[in-house]
Order: structure tokens, then sequence, then C-alpha cells
């Protein structure tokens, strides 16, 4: 098992904590975002890890991971990322956001799924949601799933809480079917010049989902209740909530 974490953004809602480093390499507590990823993953035995880096890549060059780059990182958003490192898309691969750090029974649950294409899901994102924004629906996005846990729609812009059974976390594993899939929707985007509407060079990671997804594809929740922190912003950076969660992530390793 491998994994692959996307680390190329500039991080311009964390400044000026980034002014001189990538967002990944934030400290929380003396820690970066970063390094409580890793380990995490080792932690569960995924040793084979890379990054791809675009702002500040120097400062990402470690013994040990592999390191890809997007030049174009400026202008460019998460799906050119990952397709900057195409020739890492191959086998079975954790896909994750540097900005992100999850628990082991998080990682544990996406493992143990069996799909081609697994996503994680928190069911429990309201409460988290509520404690970083004062209204739930900023920045959060619709998700919603049928009976057999399978997803329908993912990261439109919601009107109403309804349109959330759960939320996107940046975390997810793909079979060597399951990358075939995301490399084969991504290049008949490609030659098409558009993915949902936008140009595969601005598009969202949940674009090309969302495109899998509207072809026939079958993108399985692995549903988590917590377990995870996100930090996107100064207040997240600096919130009681997100030390406790990582305090928690920490304490079961």
């Amino acid at each position: 098992m491998k994994a692959l974490i996307l680390a190329a953004g500039e991080g311009t809602r964390l400044r000026p904590y980034t002014l001189d480093r990538p967002k990944c390499l934030v400290e929380v507590e003396g820690v970066s975002l970063l390094d409580r990823q890793l380990a995490v993953l080792r932690s569960e035995g995924v040793a084979d890890i890379a990054l791809i880096g675009g702002y500040r890549s120097d400062m990402l060059k470690r013994q040990g991971l592999g390191l890809e780059l997007n030049p174009r990182y400026a202008e460019t958003n998460m799906v050119w990322t990952l397709f900057s490192a195409e020739k890492l898309l191959q086998g079975e691969l954790v896909l994750a956001y540097g900005d992100i750090v999850y628990s082991r029974e998080v990682l544990r649950g996406l493992l143990a799924s069996t799909a081609d294409i697994a996503v994680t899901i928190d069911l429990d994102w309201e409460q988290y949601w509520r404690a970083r924004n004062e209204n739930p629906l900023e920045d959060a996005e619709t998700l919603r799933m049928d009976e057999t846990g399978h997803i329908l729609e993912i990261g439109q812009k919601p009107v109403s809480l309804e349109q959330i059974q759960g939320q996107y976390m940046g975390l997810m594993k793909f079979s060597p079917r399951g990358l075939e899939i995301l490399r084969d929707t991504f290049h008949r985007a490609l030659a098409a010049g558009s993915l949902r509407g936008k140009s595969p060079e601005k598009a969202y990671m949940t674009d090309l989902l969302q495109l899998m997804i509207d072809e026939g594809n079958a993108l399985s929740a692995v549903k988590v209740q917590g377990g995870w922190v996100e930090v996107d912003t100064v207040s997240d950076l600096e919130s009681a909530v997100t030390r406790q969660r990582l305090a928690a992530i920490a304490s079961a390793l």
C-alpha cells in the first residue's frame, strides 16, 4: 500500500503562518501537520509515501519520502496537482490532502475497505463545523449517499443541512481498477477541455469524484464519526478544538 499526499498549495487562508512554508508544514504544539499525518500512516504500516509539492517545495525534501512537483501550482488546483504525479497512480493507493490529520481508527477503516474507490465521510461533521464556523453551511459541501453507502452527490454548495449526510474529508483509497477509472475519467475530460464545466487545470478533487459518479462508477463511503482535523484557516490553527482533536489522535498512536 502506497500513500500520496497533495501538498502543493500556497495556503493563503493560513497567512501569515504560510508566508515561509507550505501549508502542511504549519505546526500545532510544535509538530507539523505533515509529521502528524506521516506518524499515523506509518503506525498502520503505510511506509511507501510520496508528496506532491509546489509552493516552497524545497522544504518538503525528506529522507525516505518521494517528492513530485506541480510547477504550475500557483495557477492550478487539486486535480492538476494529482496528475502532475500520474506515474505514481498505480497499484493500491491512499490519497490524502496535506492539511488534514486523521486517527489510526479512521485510517484502519479506510484500509479495510474492499471497494475500488473508497472515500472517507464524516457523519458527525455538523458538530465539528459549528465549532469552526458560526454558520455550519459555511465551507461545507453537499454529500448524499444511497442506502448501500454509495455516494450520489459530492462537493456542491449546499443551501440546507438536509443536503449534507456527511462531510468529505480529503482522504480516499483506490484499488488498481479504481486508479484506472480515475485516470481514464481525467484524460477524457482533458481531451474535452472541460471537467464538469471547469477547465481541468482549475478542477477540484470533488469535481473529478462527481464526474466519475455521473459516468456510472461506484464510489463507496467509508463512514466515520469524527477522529480527524482540517487546518485550513488561521482560526482553525488557533482553535482549542483543533488542539483537542490532535491530542486525541496523538494519544492513540
